[in-house]
């Protein structure tokens, strides 16, 4: 399957689920919160296909 998924143009429906994927994993991973951003940038880049995103969207996804 095609990855159709931008870095550039993420909806915020794209951006809602990456981030309830990744405070789901937090959770049951039990995933250290110094860890929080390399996780949550590696969701990033498996789902966009791209590791160039916006800072922001990180700082979005691991906020409390």
């Amino acid at each position: 399957m095609d990855n159709d998924h931008s870095a550039d143009v993420i909806s915020t429906f794209d951006c809602n689920i990456l981030r309830d994927a990744f405070r789901t994993s937090v959770i049951e991973n039990g995933i250290p919160e110094d860890q929080w951003q390399g996780y949550a940038a590696l969701l990033i880049r498996d789902y966009t296909g791209n590791s160039d995103f916006e800072s922001a969207l990180l700082a979005w996804i691991v906020r409390k």
